[in-house]
């Protein structure tokens, strides 16, 4: 594709398919403001913060024209300052500026925007109304009296994951977005997956923060505190302290968590690979006698309630395992059964806060996680103790459950729980099939892949999918007979859990390193196949004893 050069500050800046002057800019580390653009939903033009000069002396926002060949814009003349500032002014004046107490005072755009151009009065005074805040939902909180109408989480839950609950309500000033008909965001067909928070610029749309609760189990003597620590939250947690995105800190995970007064850490890698170990046998079974396919995975908990919502009739095709959380969590109460064990996932996902509410997901009485905190909300714990954590040595996680393989590792990105299946499958772990399958399709953040893989005399025909848009355009070819396939994965979060709306918001390039720092962990880990896993055999022979089916598989009604 041809580069072309526009002039953007006096720098001369290349670009190619860039849909608009404001894509062009970041792409040449220029830094335009913005509360409602995101590169991966449509322009909306609503926030008026990307405004630019041109060299005419007119001003217009950068999302809303293309570049052009010897364009000359300037991003911060006077006359862009003066009007940014009274943006800020303008969109004080109706937001409730309560910040010191804000949930998202840290990341807000807004705050962030203010302390640059130095806007510290609200000019045309403050009209904000209060509505009641919306904590009906289990997975995020709505917080009416801060939104700046941005748009943001209308479109990504409308044109990224299909489920249309957020909607704009009315016209001019007298505009609110709100759930469907008004109704608490509880009673819509929410999924829970968090992406409206995610991209939510101001503290509108929060993930419900469960902080206080763990402290108060931490800090009480009479609980065993054990936590399980997913793979994408390992890939997450760096850049909040300082190092590159995607770095694989899982050691000093460990040692933060250990140093906050955690009695138990153990990694849900070692439940990866047992969910691999029961998905793959059920699959091979319904293979081999011919039963309806194909196999959906189930290690999604927004796909799980997407699935209820709008497709009942594939739940018998969706499979019975639980997902790395919930097998943990049925694994740790028996590891300490009979003592006073409080289980806390840490997960990238805010639907995991649902899904742990589950009655069905109950084991022996009690629910097999106790609470779900996110990425976030631990990078909080750690700033809130002041841990250098940047610094802090490298901590392996408690045995027996320990241990895991490169199979188990990989789950946290598209692709990585099919691409632990196939290794399960053909079992063989020298380099030249391993680079096979990582060749096969199965790899890469797109958000459709199909591909298929040969397995003995049997070819498998496989997707793979993320973001619920892309799964119900998926759904809806295999219910048309479009597409045949023997094997479904699906997340419910753009490119898997890396993306998951309880991570730190990152951009594609962001998500990309995360990605390729799982497959870096993946490729340290001496082992590679589910089933070479050693503490496995504990966990079948000692804590299941034929209680495999029981404990670690769940019927969705």
């Amino acid at each position: 594709m041809e580069t072309r050069y526009m002039i953007i500050d006096g720098q001369k800046c290349p670009f190619t398919d860039e849909r608009n002057v404001l894509e062009v800019a970041r792409n040449n580390g220029i830094e335009i403001p913005s509360l409602c653009y995101c590169e991966n939903l449509s322009v909306y033009e609503a926030c008026r913060m990307c405004i630019v000069e041109k060299e005419d002396g007119t001003v217009d926002t950068s999302c809303s024209f293309a570049p052009e060949e010897g364009m000359v814009v300037y991003t911060n003349s006077p006359k862009v300052q003066k009007n940014r500032k009274m943006i800020l002014e303008l969109l004080l004046g109706s937001h409730r500026t309560e910040c010191t107490t804000c949930d998202k005072a840290s990341t807000c755009k807004l705050l962030e925007y203010c302390t640059r151009y130095r806007v510290n009065s609200a000019r045309f005074g403050n009209l904000h109304t209060t509505p009641p805040i919306d904590d009906s939902s289990l997975c995020v909180v709505r917080d009416p009296s801060k939104c700046v109408l941005c748009g943001q989480c209308v479109r990504m839950c409308d044109e990224v994951q299909n489920i249309k609950a957020l909607a704009f309500y009315h016209r001019g000033s007298h505009s609110f977005v709100a759930p469907v008909n008004n109704l608490a965001l509880a009673d819509t067909n929410c999924v829970g997956c968090g992406q409206c928070a995610s991209v939510c610029p101001t503290g509108a749309l929060v993930v419900k923060n469960e902080i206080d609760r763990f402290w108060k189990m931490v800090q009480d003597p009479r609980h065993k505190v054990v936590v399980q620590v997913a793979p994408a939250v390992r890939v997450g947690i760096a850049e909040a302290f300082g190092l590159p995105a995607g770095t694989p800190v899982m050691g000093k995970i460990v040692t933060a968590l250990r140093r906050i007064g955690v009695d138990v850490v153990y990694d849900t890698n070692l439940s990866a690979d047992l969910t691999i170990m029961e998905e793959a046998a059920e699959f091979m079974e319904k293979l081999q006698k011919g039963e309806k396919l194909p196999l959906f995975t189930s290690c999604c908990p927004g796909w799980i309630q997407h699935a209820e919502h709008k497709y009942p009739e594939l739940l018998p095709q969706i499979s019975t395992c639980g997902s790395p959380m919930e097998m943990m969590g049925a694994l740790i109460r028996r590891q300490f059964v009979g003592e006073r064990v409080f289980s806390v996932a840490i997960m990238p996902c805010t639907a995991k806060k649902f899904e742990s509410h589950r009655e069905q997901l109950d084991k022996d009485g009690m629910p097999v996680v106790d609470l779900v905190l996110t990425t976030v909300e631990l990078i909080r714990i750690i700033q809130e103790l002041a841990l250098d954590f940047k610094n802090l040595p490298d901590s392996e996680a408690d045995h027996p459950l320990g241990d895991f393989t490169g199979g188990g590792v990989i789950f946290g990105v598209t692709g990585g729980v099919t691409e632990a299946v196939i290794r399960r499958v053909l079992a063989d772990a020298s380099p030249n099939t391993m680079q096979t399958i990582a060749e096969c399709g199965v790899r890469g953040l797109e958000g459709t892949k199909i591909f298929e893989v040969t397995a003995g005399e049997t070819t498998l025909r496989i997707g793979v999918v993320s973001g619920l848009k892309n799964t119900d355009q998926l759904i809806e070819k295999i219910k048309s007979g479009a597409v045949e396939l023997d094997f479904v994965e699906v997340m419910a979060c753009p490119n898997g859990c890396i993306g998951g709306g309880g991570q730190p918001c990152g951009t594609n390039r962001t998500k990309a390193k995360r990605s390729a720092g799982l497959f870096q962990a993946d490729s340290e880990c001496d082992l590679k196949l589910p089933q070479d896993n050693p503490a496995l055999d504990y966990v079948y022979n000692t804590l299941l004893q034929g209680r495999a089916h029981e404990l670690l598989h769940v019927k969705y009604v």
